[in-house]
This record gives structure tokens, C-alpha cells and sequence, in this order.
């Protein structure tokens, strides 16, 4: 489960925002409404967190690194999660004169914080290291590549197969300097505490409730950097981000026009696009989850836009059944598919499904042709609150057609091993947002995915399998055609509306807060350059479109 796609909500105390407040979980001593920390100092929360304490491991490929570590470490182009485009970092740009060649043009005159030249080899390094050290391929790049050559400023990646989307994978890697991990005895343990970078920011101060990053003056584009040091506690309560001179946070606030914008109706504003989709996965191993007719009459029960409202308190959407993010990738949709893929509740059409599927009413219940009443169990992580409202809604409206819905709350690790192993019969999961359509896709509906129930696999939890659909697939990743891109998309998009593998509900926002008082420039609908997710390589495109205040 990705921040981006399963943010649960945080609980929030009431308090009154004009009122005199002491700092509450953060080391940063600052006012109300105001900040000590600079002019030219970002204050970010929401962005890491210790348990308690923060642990100095800054290594790119560790899955316990600091968050900021990818505001540091560069990849090669930065993708946009709202709607996919590529931005150059450290490479200009790439070419696929084959759809088994991507070839990527390296940036020429960019330097490693200690002033050494960073080159193509570097990167060559980097993508050696991860073949070498398979613990460190936390993207699974190698799953993609045969082999890379240098020539000059460029590298070359030669594919297992004709692979397209695959070019999105490997420029997402973070490139390390090999002039300091050729040194490095243990790779996938080492902690990198003083990691030398290409990016915006270097490390400047680390304790254990509290760590600094400082522009690096050395970075490539320098001149686009206006921030001078961001300050990152291990600790910020939603009190202490709405009062306390905070610049950017990533948090659900519960009535966030009455906490956080009260809290400075100048200067504070908040943007919560979609990131991705929140919907029901049913196991299509079970019955009767495996009757399209059953899932069909499970969609048109159930009032999207009313379980949005009480799960996420109105901040966003019922979802499209097309499986795209809207209106992110409005550009992509399928103009034929009715109403841009929104489904109406209709209780009657519902139950007329359900009767095709061999449920009917009988004294207020779906019974199956025995009479035996339809009892299916719900699987929500526990403690996430927002997910549990909506699942609440969820249960009363599935009541109303006659079906007991039984709610099984995991802890959040049981939970996810529970997706995986296919042990479930209904689940809440989150779809999409990845940025590519392919990937997205594919994750939800390639059959190299439909593992055994009981044995993990990483992606389509549901076990959806279909030939026709994985040749689709198979199309769409080895064409560099952009019509045919299209036109597959629009395929794919017919199978998620029509064969229902998963029943989308609402998009799940990415809840990104911001204030202008310091600095403008802040994505927002009206300059969707990115979102305000504070982890990824999504900062680096908003640190280098922020400017000071005037």
C-alpha cells in the first residue's frame, strides 16, 4: 500500500486556532501562525516520521531510508504522477529506436556535491550495482533489462523483451556516485549518513528528532533553487503543522477549511488531487465473486459518491469504472464508454443482476436457490479510519439489497498479506496512480500475476485472468505507436468497465497542504506541474518551481 494510493486519516484534536499554543511533538520552537526558522527555510511535516526516533539511513535503495533521501538522490527524469510527464534530471531525455532499446542522453557539466564530475559511467554504476545486489533492485529494473553499454554521454539499455513501458522504470532509478559505493563493503546494509549527491540539497544536520537540508550550491540548477534549508521534524502533529509556521505538509485534515486555512486565511491553501483509486477487490477465485453477473449487481448497489462523502468527508470523488484517474487522464478516456465510466446506483437494476447470478430477496435477505442467505466478509486494515467509514457505508447499503457483510480488520502488515495471499473475499485496495497507463494495467490485470491462492504475488490480488486482455497487454508494451497506444487504452479501459476485475469507488486524494506566505509556486489545479506528495522524486520538481514571497 503506496502513501500516494492509501492514505488513511489521521485523527485531528479540536482546538481552537486563535488561541496561544506551546510546541507540541516538534523541536522546532516556533509561534503561532509564524515561523523562526527563516526566510528562506522551508518547514515540511508530514514528510518522515521516527518510531520514535529518526535512524540516520539515508541509502537510496534501502526500504527504511529517510524521505528525503529522494529530495537529494536524483533519477534520470521525474514523472509526473498526475498525468504522466516525464521531466529530464539527469538524463536530457531517451530515445526508443526499437521497442527492446531505450537510450538515454546523459547530462553533460552536472556535479557530486564534493566537486567531483558526474558522468555516464555513474549511472552505469548504478544500474551494475542493482544486478549485482538484487536487495538493492527495489524497482525491479532487472526484470526489464538484458544488458547496458556506454557510448560517450550516452547508455544504452538493451531489454529481455519488447518492453516500451519499461523506459518509465528505469529512469525513475536514483543514481548513486561510484567513486563512493565502489568503496562500500556491504551495499544493502550500508546507512549512507553522509550521502554525496547530485541533487538540490545536501545533508546538513541530523539528530534523532530532527534533521536539515541545505541547498547545495553546487547542484546543476542552482538557479532554480530558491529554497535555502528545509527543516524536517520527526514529529508533527496536525496542531503543531496548522499553528506553527509550517510551509508544506503532507496530512488529512478533518474540516480543513476550519483548521488548517483558519489558521492563516492569507496564506494557507490546501490541493488534494487524486492519486489513485480506492475500490472493492473481489476474489475471483470465490464464488460467487467469480460470477460477472454478482459483481455486477454489487456495483449498481452501491452510491459511490455517499461512500466517498463519509469516507473522506467530501475532499473527493466517486471514482470512473474505467480505471483511469479523472480528470488527471481525462486525455486518455475512452469516449465511447457511457458517461465517462461513472456508475449510478440502481437498486433495482442490482437485484436484477443478482437474480441472474442465482440470488434472490426473500424476507429482505439475497438468498441463493436453497434459500441460505448471502454472507460475505469485508477486509479493511484497521486503524484507518477513513477507509473504515467508507466501509461502514459500504455495509449499510449492501444491507439495503439484503446481503450481511461481515468486517474483518486486520492490522495493516496482516492486512497486506492477506491481499497477497488471496485470502479474502471482498478487500478495500487502491489501483492505479502510478503515471503510466501500461503499468497501471497491467498490475491490475495481467495473469502473470494469478498466483495460487495462497501463494504472494505482487500485483492483481483480485486473480483476474483473461487471454484476450493479456494480449491486449502484450500489444501495448510493444508498440512505440502513439494511436496504437490509444486505441489499446481504450480496449483496456472496456475490460475494467465491463468485467468489473475490481469495482472502483473514490479516488483516494493526495492531501497536500502549502502556504505562500514564504514561498509561491505550489502546485495547484490552475499549475498542476506535480502533486504535493512530499516523498519520491516528486519534491524535486516542486523545489525547483518555488520562489520567494514578495
Amino acid at each position: 500500500m503506496t502513501r500516494a494510493s492509501g492514505r488513511r486519516l489521521r485523527a485531528a484534536a479540536a482546538f481552537g486556532v486563535a488561541a496561544t499554543l506551546v510546541a507540541t511533538g516538534c523541536s522546532v520552537s516556533v509561534k503561532s501562525g509564524t515561523s523562526n526558522v527563516g526566510p528562506t527555510t522551508l518547514l515540511v511535516g508530514g514528510a518522515d516520521n521516527g518510531t520514535p526516533a529518526l535512524f540516520r539511513n539515508f541509502n537510496p535503495f534501502s526500504p527504511n531510508k529517510r524521505n528525503l533521501t529522494t529530495w537529494m538522490y536524483e533519477p534520470l527524469e521525474v514523472v509526473n504522477n498526475l498525468d504522466g510527464k516525464e521531466t529530464p534530471f539527469l538524463a536530457t531525455g531517451y530515445t526508443q529506436p526499437n521497442a527492446r532499446t531505450v537510450d538515454f542522453h546523459i547530462r553533460q557539466g552536472v556535479r557530486w556535491s564534493d566537486g567531483k564530475a558526474f558522468t555516464a559511467a555513474d549511472v552505469a554504476y548504478t544500474f551494475e550495482l542493482l544486478r549485482s545486489h538484487p536487495a538493492l533492485d527495489t524497482g525491479g529494473v532487472w526484470q526489464h533489462i538484458a544488458s547496458l553499454s556506454v557510448s560517450g554521454d550516452h547508455v544504452v539499455f538493451h531489454l529481455k523483451n519488447a518492453d516500451v513501458p519499461a523506459a518509465k522504470v528505469i529512469e525513475a532509478t536514483l543514481i548513486v556516485p561510484e567513486h563512493i559505493w565502489r568503496g562500500v563493503k556491504n551495499p544493502v546494509t550500508y546507512t549512507d549518513p553522509n550521502p554525496v549527491v547530485t541533487g538540490p540539497y545536501t545533508l546538513a544536520r541530523f539528530t534523532p528528532n530532527q534533521y536539515t537540508l541545505a541547498k547545495n550550491d553546487r547542484y546543476w540548477q542552482a538557479d532554480k533553487v530558491a529554497v535555502q534549508k528545509i527543516v524536517v521534524p520527526g514529529s508533527s502533529p496536525d496542531l503543531a503543522i496548522a499553528t506553527q509556521g509550517y510551509d508544506w505538509a503532507y496530512s488529512f485534515f478533518p474540516n480543513v477549511d476550519n483548521t488548517w486555512v483558519k489558521a492563516d486565511k492569507t496564506h494557507h491553501s490546501y490541493w488534494f488531487p487524486p492519486g489513485g483509486i480506492v475500490g472493492l477487490l473481489p476474489n475471483l477465485t470465490k464464488a460467487p465473486f467469480d460470477n460477472l453477473d454478482f459483481r455486477t449487481g454489487l456495483s449498481l448497489a452501491l452510491d459511490r459518491q455517499q461512500i466517498a462523502d463519509k469516507a473522506e468527508q467530501g475532499y473527493v470523488k466517486a471514482a470512473s469504472q474505467t480505471g483511469l484517474l479523472l480528470p488527471n487522464e481525462k486525455a486518455s478516456l475512452n469516449t465511447a464508454i457511457p458517461n465517462q465510466g461513472m456508475v449510478a446506483q440502481n437498486t433495482s437494476a442490482a437485484l436484477a443482476a443478482f437474480a441472474k447470478a442465482g440470488y434472490t430477496q426473500r424476507g429482505g435477505k439475497l438468498v441463493n436457490s436453497a434459500g441460505k442467505p448471502l454472507s460475505v466478509n469485508l477486509t479493511v486494515p484497521d486503524g484507518w479510519a477513513d477507509w473504515m467509514q467508507g466501509a461502514q457505508e459500504i455495509i449499510q447499503q449492501l444491507r439495503a439489497v439484503g446481503i450481511t457483510v461481515k468486517l474483518d480488520k486486520p492490522q495493516p502488515a496482516a492486512y497486506q498479506q492477506s491481499l497477497q495471499n488471496g485470502d479474502f473475499d471482498l478487500a478495500l485496495g487502491t489501483v492505479g496512480g502510478s503515471g503510466s497507463l501500461y503499468q497501471d494495467y497491467n498490475n491490475l490485470l495481467n495473469s502473470a500475476f494469478k498466483k495460487p491462492v495462497g501463494t504472494s504475488t505482487a500485483s492483481n490480488y483480485q486473480r483476474y485472468g483473461d487471454p484476450a486482455t493479456d494480449a491486449l497487454l502484450d500489444r501495448f508494451r510493444t508498440t512505440t505507436d502513439p494511436a496504437e497506444q490509444k486505441r489499446l487504452a481504450d480496449q483496456l479501459q472496456r475490460v475494467v468497465y465491463q468485467q468489473l476485475p475490481e469495482i472502483s469507488l473514490f479516488y483516494g486524494g493526495l492531501w497536500g497542504l502549502s502556504s505562500d506566505k514564504k514561498f509561491t509556486g505550489w502546485p495547484s489545479p490552475q499549475n498542476p506541474y506535480a502533486s504535493l506528495m512530499t516523498w519520491g522524486s516528486t519534491p524535486l520538481l516542486v523545489m525547483t518551481h518555488l520562489r520567494l514571497a514578495q
